[in-house]
């Protein structure tokens, strides 16, 4: 199988990779089940040291390195740079905050000495998706590889050079060889590496279908497994909200990377009391956002990633308004070459509509009518996913209470939905399950052994 770089704002394709073939995935895999065995398990403090290297080669080819994200899966720039800076970020915290997350607890009991170590489960695969190409990719990778874990990548087979330049990275920054490895390979193949005694767990950021199927193979291994999966995010917007602020962000959480983003608001439930001026303030805003070529920094919308997905998404948008959803700004594709869709806002969704029913991947915004704030969080969780959530309102305490009855990962009050690496990030209900980031992100992929010294 060959993988084609694909760019969605020209259509032309950039390059093309030969996949790899048995005997180079076997070779592959070979190499990260021996570095694991007989190089990543020691000293924890070496590796921060080449972590820190591989944040400060992020530093140095950020702009070289969000170009390549650009170029491939259409994210303007400026976002493209971000995404870099936040791996660099990302590496940094593990290499300052591993060794403590890592070390021994001592544990009270009866005993001369008791405690829980941490230690290396062996080699995980990351399935990982195109939409955060880097960031996605470093947010399963470097808490496993300060861990003591090996990791090979399955990436998203539109994003093949995303996929090399993160290997050149870590490895040039001094991880030993093996420690890291991409593969060019077909879905099809992962399923055999789930059944191979090598690999021992398995991160997977992806759709809820394909976190399906993995979930079965690896259950059927008994394998470890954290899956993060689709999300179609409540943005509640309460009677006393602040709307001018509430619609600035709610317009970024929406159209940011074109709206192709797990934790963007898509569903916005407006109390009804407010709802006129939210619908006016909202149209005003995504009217004035302008698409066109992601390498041009006064950006704010560049292609979708690819056209089967404008299609997806263009089907979901039709059948919602022939259900009887109302259509108030784009709802079509502009008239220029391109992966594109225009800024959509829809209102009057209901139960029973696609726009209400499922994750909407793309640059479409529905509004949800609610009579107070109860019914506000009856549809908030009316929803098979559960992975963000945001909640705006002038009274903060009012906020902090109504964030422990949604049913999601993570709830922000008044503020963007966004991962960062001091939170630990992950859904529930069909979002997934097991966490990201922070001190539980690390301890996902280790064995916490109980020691008993009598």
């Amino acid at each position: 199988m060959n993988f084609k770089s694909i760019n969605p704002f020209s259509g032309e394709t950039l390059q093309t990779f030969e996949g790899h073939d048995d005997q180079m995935v076997e070779q592959i895999l070979n190499d990260a089940y021996v570095t694991y065995r007989d190089s990543l398990a020691g000293d924890i403090t070496s590796r921060a040291k080449l972590m820190k290297i591989v944040s400060e080669n992020l530093k140095k080819e950020r702009q070289e390195l969000a170009k390549l994200i650009t170029l491939e899966m259409g994210k303007p720039i400026g976002q493209s740079v971000a995404e870099i800076d936040k791996c660099a970020s990302l590496c940094n915290y593990y290499a300052e905050h591993a060794a403590n997350f890592l070390a021994d607890r001592e544990i009270e009991t009866e005993a001369s000495r008791s405690f829980v170590s941490f230690e290396p489960l062996g080699v995980i695969l990351g399935i990982m998706p195109w939409n955060f190409p880097f960031w996605q990719v470093f947010r399963f990778a470097v808490p496993a590889l300060m861990a003591g874990n090996s990791c090979l990548l399955k990436h998203a087979s539109n994003v093949p050079q995303c996929a090399l330049a993160i290997e050149r990275i870590i490895v040039s920054s001094g991880f030993p060889k093996g420690s890291f490895s991409n593969l060019l390979i077909d879905t099809g193949k992962i399923h055999e590496l789930i059944g191979d005694k090598r690999v021992v767990a398995f991160s997977l950021t992806g759709s809820e279908r394909a976190g399906s199927k993995v979930a079965e193979n690896a259950g059927k291994h008994i394998k470890k497994l954290v899956l993060e999966l689709g999300g179609s995010d409540p943005f509640v917007v309460l009677e006393d909200a602040d709307l001018d602020k509430a619609v600035k962000t709610g317009v970024k959480s929406r159209m940011i990377n074109a709206g192709q983003s797990c934790i963007a608001a898509k569903r916005f439930i407006v109390v009804e009391k407010v709802e006129k001026e939210f619908l006016e303030k909202m149209t005003g805003a995504m009217g004035n956002l302008k698409i066109g070529d992601p390498m041009d920094a006064g950006t704010d919308i560049g292609p979708m990633a690819r056209t089967d997905l404008v299609d997806q998404l263009e089907l979901q948008v039709n059948q919602s308004l022939e259900a009887g959803a109302e259509l108030i700004l784009g709802g079509n594709r502009p008239d220029m070459p391109g992966s594109f869709y225009n800024p959509t806002l829809i209102k009057g969704v209901v139960p029973g509509m696609r726009a209400y029913e499922e994750e909407l991947f793309g640059p479409v915004a529905s509004v949800i009518s609610a009579k107070d704030e109860e019914d506000a969080i009856r549809i908030a969780n009316d929803t098979k996913y559960g992975l963000g959530a945001s909640i705006w309102t002038s009274d903060l305490a009012k906020g902090t209470s109504l964030s422990r009855k949604i049913q999601a990962g993570c709830v922000f009050v008044n503020k963007l939905v966004s991962s960062d690496p001091r939170m630990p990030f992950g859904g529930v209900k069909l979002s997934g399950f097991g966490r990201e980031l922070a001190e539980p992100g690390i301890l996902e992929f280790v064995n916490q052994k109980s020691i008993w010294v009598d």
